[in-house]
């Protein structure tokens, strides 16, 4: 991975181009293949995150997906499973450079995500970054607190609710919302690029509410439209779909564009 001249690392490079009021692209990673994630490594993503959530990857495949993308300049990051601390601290150890934690729903569990992942005396992460302190530019202990980024998904009502007390949490660095479980939450479909107004519009004053207390703001989409609307509306860094996704969609247009026009006769 090439890194700025001046030291900067990963994480940090991201969190400079928000401040500057340029949104960056996230790429998804469901598949446990670390030739999946090499691949999408070089095309062009500011950042790719391992899914541990709902995706297939467990703690040693994603440990081999962070080597695999290690030679791109891409920001490797992780969404965790649930709110548990040693498998944050493990996960920035093998080298990601920010994190995504699912269902965050009080300030006090907010004030638990950020304190994993800050050294001390800003947090409780314990020290020994066997993966993360290669390949870098500067002494990764040193830049580590001000460079990894923690982000507490909102997607529920009680995280809705309870939004103003976690972006009072100084060490968080951003919102990432979940439309689908937000959606479900509210009593309506789960799915991407929400077009019911409750929906949109509590996506709009969740985006509102982050800003106006100096978080970034990141957040899922099924397609590139959607995500450029998201951007107008004040998004930092927009994911667009999965390698999944994406992969079984160019099949299916690769499938359709063959059989068009053919017929079952022999």
């Amino acid at each position: 991975m090439s890194h700025d001249p001046a030291g900067v690392l990963p994480g940090q490079r991201l969190k400079e181009r928000w401040r500057s009021g340029r949104a960056t692209l996230n790429g998804w990673l469901a598949a446990p293949d670390p030739t999946v994630a090499e691949n999408m490594a070089v095309l062009g993503w500011d950042s790719l995150t391992i899914d541990l959530q709902h995706g297939m990857a467990d703690y040693a495949q994603a440990l081999r997906m962070l080597i695999a993308m290690s030679t791109a300049d891409v920001v490797p990051m992780a969404r965790v499973p649930w709110l548990e601390e040693s498998m944050i601290m493990r996960l920035l150890d093998a080298g990601a450079h920010g994190i995504i934690c699912p269902m965050i729903n009080s300030q006090q569990e907010a004030v638990r995500l950020a304190k994993a992942c800050r050294y001390a005396p800003r947090g409780a992460r314990s020290f020994g970054p066997i993966r993360a302190r290669l390949h870098m530019p500067v002494e990764y202990w040193t830049h580590a607190n001000d460079a990894v980024i923690v982000a507490a998904m909102i997607e529920t009502r009680e995280g809705v609710d309870a939004l103003d007390g976690i972006l009072d949490v100084d060490e968080l660095d951003a919102i990432y919302i979940g439309p689908a479980d937000l959606a479900l939450s509210l009593g309506f479909e789960p799915g991407f690029d929400p077009q019911i107004p409750e929906v949109v519009t509590t996506i709009e004053q969740i985006i509102a509410a982050a800003k106006s207390k100096g978080k970034f703001v990141g957040i899922h989409n099924g397609t590139a439209q959607y995500a450029r609307r998201m951007v107008e509306a004040g998004a930092d860094f927009v994911t667009v779909s999965s390698d999944l996704r994406l992969m079984v969609s160019a099949a299916q247009s690769v499938i359709a564009e063959f059989r068009d026009g053919q017929t079952d006769d022999a």
